[in-house]
């Protein structure tokens, strides 16, 4: 009897360790290096999780974002805690629309300049859709810092890098210039169909 109890006992240790190495989260790890990301120009598809913060000289507001990119378009959802306050930026093109949920989209064909008049913070959204992907924007020059590069008045920070696909992807982004300051965790990249979490 008690050789069973103590087989069972192996046995729920056993389950127990094997449930803990299935949960383990991969570490962000490695360097930011501007030199192996040129292939990233040609990536089509890709989508992330996270939170982002912004702070100017007057305002500051924080939000979960998902943001999804394809070859035509991307969409950015903003939330705030319990997916309160949902708003989708959808840029086609040279067009823009901005959904609060309210049966009430408003569209522009001046994507920054109307994203940064609903926002009230100037966010260069054109930009930050390579920055994101950790590179710089190939219509702007660009001079390399240690661990990003300048760009347009901004600096391009990559604190913290995620493995994902063999390709060390941003985890932590710094972007400021002189009137705002913009940080965003990544807690889950999708590039073709392969995903990690932090």
């Amino acid at each position: 009897m008690l050789a069973h109890k103590i087989k069972q006992g192996v046995i729920v240790l056993l389950v127990l360790l094997l449930s803990a190495c299935s949960s383990v989260t991969v570490e962000p790890e490695g360097r930011y290096e501007i030199q192996t990301r040129e292939s990233l120009y040609k990536l089509e598809c890709w989508s992330f999780e996270g939170r982002v913060a912004i702070t100017g000289k007057k305002e500051a507001w924080q939000a979960n974002i998902n943001w999804t990119h394809n070859a035509n378009e991307e969409k950015i959802k903003l939330t705030g805690p319990l997916g309160q306050g949902a708003t989708l930026i959808q840029l086609t093109g040279n067009r823009v629309t901005i959904d609060r949920g309210d049966n009430k989209p408003l569209s522009s064909n001046q994507p920054e300049l109307f994203i940064n008049q609903q926002l009230g913070l100037f966010v260069p959204v054109q930009s930050l859709r390579y920055w994101v992907v950790g590179l710089p924007e190939p219509s702007s020059r660009y001079n390399v810092t240690p661990n990003g590069f300048t760009q347009a008045g901004w600096l391009v920070d990559y604190k913290q890098m995620l493995p994902v696909n063999n390709q060390a992807m941003p985890y932590k982004i710094a972007v400021s210039n002189e009137q705002l300051k913009l940080k965003l965790i990544i807690n889950q990249w999708v590039l073709n169909d392969a995903a990690v979490q932090q």
